[in-house]
């Protein structure tokens, strides 16, 4: 009987290292996990300088990724619904202040990538002006290996009457995460920048 139990004991600790070895491939190398985001920190409406004024979105977050394979994005784009109108600012780039790229790809790790994100109206042709009014923001993806969008967030904004000018040269809208109170405070910051117009170089 003891020799029998000298031949079964390898074998179950070979058996048990082989499914470890398993689990540990399947978490690190095959399992893809979901693609994410944080809740936005800032959020800006305004006019885009540099792309024929053109009524813009920003954000700031983070995107990561719950598996250690990661996700590589193909294009970000969000959508903006004021009542039954729903518009979609495809023009995507971002980075940082003085390092701002047309996004055309992006690899998300499990350690996650903060950036931050504009988006522009491209199709100038639209008829699109900010008004007061409720506002839901859709962030969508598109990645390699997914056909159809994928929803990474969905924010509910307001802007009151109190915050929108007149004339574009002067509207700009801040929107700040209250963690504390699980809502955004908005405020005018009406800033104006060569390229893209950044909203956070005014503020840092």
């Amino acid at each position: 009987m003891g020799d029998y139990y000298l031949q079964v004991i390898p074998v179950i600790i070979s058996a048990l290292a082989l499914f470890v070895s398993i689990i540990t491939a399947w978490l690190t190398l095959f399992r893809r996990g979901r693609l994410q985001m944080t809740q936005p920190t800032i959020m800006y409406f305004g006019y885009d300088n540099s792309y024929e004024r053109s009524p813009k979105v920003f954000l700031r977050t983070l995107l990561f990724s719950t598996a250690k394979r990661g996700h590589v994005i193909e294009n970000m784009f969000v959508t903006l619904s004021r009542g039954k109108n729903r518009y979609t600012f495809s023009f995507w780039g971002y980075g940082e202040t003085s390092q701002l790229v047309r996004g055309s790809g992006l690899r998300v790790g499990e350690e996650g990538v903060a950036y931050n994100h504009h988006f522009l109206l491209a199709d100038t042709t639209e008829e699109f002006e900010f008004v007061p009014g409720e506002y839901t923001i859709c962030v969508y993806v598109t990645t390699i290996y997914r056909s159809a969008p994928l929803l990474l967030s969905t924010v509910h904004l307001t802007l009151s009457s109190e915050l929108i000018a007149s004339d574009r040269e002067h509207f700009g809208v801040l929107f700040d995460w209250e963690p504390h109170a699980r809502r955004y405070r908005a405020h005018a910051q009406p800033i104006q920048r060569p390229q893209y117009g950044d909203p956070l170089a005014g503020l840092v």
